[in-house]
């Protein structure tokens, strides 16, 4: 089967991003704002199925968690719509929004085949001594690890034996790789796991869960607290938009700049523990909207990393470019790489395809 026009769909919680390749070239991009440019997904991935005025050969899209059956891009029928969707409650931010564009492209896109690409399918090489929690096997969890999709690309980037990642968007997450193999990740069973984000919490004692139980919170009022009002926002009170907090502790928020500091901080400890886990650290990477355009965040987790020979050169942090660029001058090597998640999709679909 040939292969050329491919159509990359990477569904946010309220955003669709897409872009048509032809190869690695890219014919077309663009993203909906689902709630401002559409209502609904569905209307969005319609949208773009009537934008896109080339032949499409396959497309590709991005879904979030795909538990342990997905280890790699599965071609899609409706057995695997259906395990998508039985899935939801493990990102429930996301994969149903993956199913809605899914069946839109399938209505529209009549005998074009489509493959999900999945999340945590680069985390599967995560050994049991990550992966595990300590809880009974018959519990039926364990940790799975997200942004795999940007840790495949940024990892391609740039090859190093032992390389920590730090995928910090409103989504965040730090990954330690070994030899371009996810060994340990800071998302868990679900993306809630981990670093501070915009509106997730991130780490929290269990304990606190039960406590709020017990004191009368129901299940979809802790899912709202800790998906949808946690985070940066719930720390500042005012924002879960990094950009935001920075203007704001700037003119003296305190709140928002305890959210900043926490944020660091989080992230810095991550570094520090898969540091360990690597057993040493070769290079390091800043990725996704706050990775890649926050000098001052960089800033901020690298001034918590002297001890890991981590040190940053000012002018290289400040300046801007969408290229690959290191802007460290220490011993660890400090990277800007910009994620192509999209690009990472369309390849995963040629791979898919190639066999039929």
């Amino acid at each position: 089967m040939k292969i050329e026009n491919i159509l990359s769909l990477n569904p946010g919680s309220s955003t669709l991003k897409f872009t048509l390749f032809r190869g690695d070239e890219e014919l077309a991009n663009a993203t909906i704002e689902v709630g401002r440019d559409h209502s609904t997904m569905t209307e969005a991935a319609a949208e773009v199925l009537r934008r896109i005025g080339e032949p499409i050969d396959g497309v590709g899209c991005r879904v979030v968690h795909g538990g342990s059956r997905f280890v790699r891009p599965a071609i899609v029928d409706d057995s695997v719509i259906a395990e998508i969707r039985a899935l939801a409650d493990l990102a429930p931010l996301h994969n149903p929004l993956a199913v809605e564009v899914i069946e839109e492209v399938r209505r529209s896109l009549h005998g074009v085949p489509a493959v999900a690409v999945f999340d945590t399918a680069f985390h599967q090489t995560m050994p049991a001594l990550a992966s595990t929690y300590a809880v009974p096997p018959q519990t039926g969890i364990r940790r799975y690890g997200f942004h795999g999709i940007s840790y495949s690309y940024v990892s391609s980037r740039l090859p190093r034996p032992r390389l920590i990642i730090c995928h910090l968007g409103n989504g965040a997450s730090v990954c330690a790789i070994r030899d371009g193999r996810s060994i340990d990740t800071s998302m868990g069973f679900t993306p809630m796991e981990g670093l501070v984000m915009g509106t997730r919490s991130g780490d929290i004692d269990p304990g606190a869960i039960l406590y709020l139980l017990r004191h009368g919170k129901s299940e979809a009022d802790l899912d709202t607290l800790l998906n949808r009002r946690s985070g940066l926002l719930g720390i500042s009170g005012r924002s879960g938009d990094m950009r935001d907090l920075e203007s704001a502790a700037k003119a003296g928020d305190q709140r928002a700049e305890l959210a900043l500091e926490v944020f660091a901080y989080r992230a810095a400890k991550y570094i520090g523990a898969y540091a360990v886990a690597l057993e040493g650290v070769d290079a390091m990477i800043f990725t996704a909207g706050i990775g890649e355009h926050s000098s001052s965040m960089r800033a901020r987790i690298c001034s918590r990393l002297g001890v890991l020979g981590i040190q940053l050169d000012d002018a290289l942090n400040r300046a801007t470019s969408k290229e690959d660029r290191r802007i460290s001058n220490g011993s660890v090597e400090v990277w800007v790489i910009p994620t192509n998640e999209e690009l990472e999709i369309a390849r995963a679909v040629k791979s898919a395809l190639a066999s039929l």
